[in-house]
């Protein structure tokens, strides 16, 4: 078992999970059950983001073990998670940055979009989790430490 992904995949969802709660209770107007579950949503991220670069530093990516016409397929899938996905921490950013700040409104329209594309975001991710672990298990490629250092 692919210990390492399948925790970081889990983060992922959970703080999916904290962000689509956080959203219904500040439409509720419970502000303070609000701010709590986005700080959640915000720290199983975080924590996602540093398993995920912590193995790619160390270990390397897993490379798609699928079918020969399935890799374009794929790969174009996964771009777009990773795009949804890099987009959504910057914004996920921003948004926290402005509630800090005290400037509601802007983080209120932001987080909005945030929001949304956080929540597109996960499912995509359990679907790459899904297509690299499960059904096409592949192998991991050159940790990028090693690349850069020559090894």
């Amino acid at each position: 078992m692919h210990i390492l992904p399948t925790i970081s995949t889990m983060f992922i969802v959970i703080s999916a999970i904290f962000v689509g709660f956080g959203w219904y209770h500040i439409v509720k107007g419970n502000r303070e059950t609000h701010e709590k579950l986005m700080v959640l949503g915000a720290i199983f991220a975080l924590a996602f983001f540093i398993i995920y670069m912590s193995r790619t530093i160390f270990e390397g990516n897993t490379s798609f073990g699928g079918p020969e016409s399935l890799v374009l397929p794929y790969h174009l899938f996964l771009f777009f998670h990773i795009t949804l996905a890099t987009i959504g921490g910057i914004l996920g950013l921003i948004t926290l940055w402005f509630a800090y700040k005290k400037k509601f409104l802007k983080h209120k329209k932001i987080g909005k979009v945030a929001a949304i594309v956080w929540l597109l975001t996960a499912p995509t991710g359990v679907m790459v989790y899904i297509l690299l672990y499960i059904l096409y298990p592949g192998g991991t490629t050159k940790p990028v430490i090693d690349a850069i250092f020559g090894l």
